[in-house]
């Protein structure tokens, strides 16, 4: 069992991770901005922020895992400004860090461009800053120090509340590329992704590495 601290456990992905890894009898432990009306039985709900430190370092002093479901861009703050606290506080503690990462960084294929400049013109204008942040936070992840351990997961294509997909019960696993089935789709379910999730903080096999996963 792992203590698992998931940051934004209210939100689409972040409440999947939860559920799932209660019902994987992990201890976890869900921060969010506001008080949850509906928790999820089994997990701790603290009201709280990614960018403080004084709460990190007070939650990686028992996490295994710390998981970033909150939007990399979000009104006065940015993910990537608040790197710093959290290689520390993560380093410090072994703590290992995972983000819940956008698609929209991967490749359209081997060598290709990036999702969000190949398909520039079809993206919604006000979901740019969110995407690029995301791209960024990447970016800087691969710059950080040997010595903090973290994975980045990018969804397929389609994944969100907007799309939530049913449980199949498998994945498939890729890098940078965007995985594509037989038609041309590339989606996930919100509860697979969870699983891909909670596979990985069990079964280590990502260490400071983006990888994606879709059916």
């Amino acid at each position: 069992m792992s203590q698992i601290v998931v940051f934004g456990g209210n939100g689409y992905a972040g409440e999947h991770i939860v559920r799932e890894a209660v019902i994987r009898d992990h201890d976890v432990i869900c921060v969010s901005r506001s008080i949850v009306e509906s928790p999820v039985p089994g997990a701790r709900y603290i009201v709280g922020s990614i960018y403080d430190a004084n709460l990190l370092n007070q939650l990686a002093n028992t996490a295994d895992v710390f998981i970033s479901a909150v939007p990399s861009k979000s009104g006065e703050h940015a993910l990537p400004e608040g790197l710093s606290t959290i290689i520390e506080a993560c380093t410090a503690n072994n703590t290992r860090f995972g983000v819940v990462g956008g698609a929209g960084s991967l490749l359209v294929e081997d060598g290709g461009q990036e999702l969000r400049i190949a398909f520039a013109s079809a993206l919604p204008e006000e979901a740019m800053p969110e995407i690029n942040t995301h791209a960024q936070l990447l970016a800087d992840l691969r710059n950080t120090p040997a010595t903090f351990d973290w994975f980045f997961l990018s969804p397929a294509l389609l994944f969100g509340a907007h799309a939530p997909g049913t449980h199949v019960g498998t994945y498939r696993v890729s890098g940078d590329v965007m995985l594509k089935d037989a038609e041309g789709n590339s989606a996930i379910s919100g509860s697979d992704y969870a699983d891909a999730i909670l596979d990985e903080i069990e079964l280590p096999r990502h260490h400071r590495a983006r990888f994606s996963v879709a059916y």
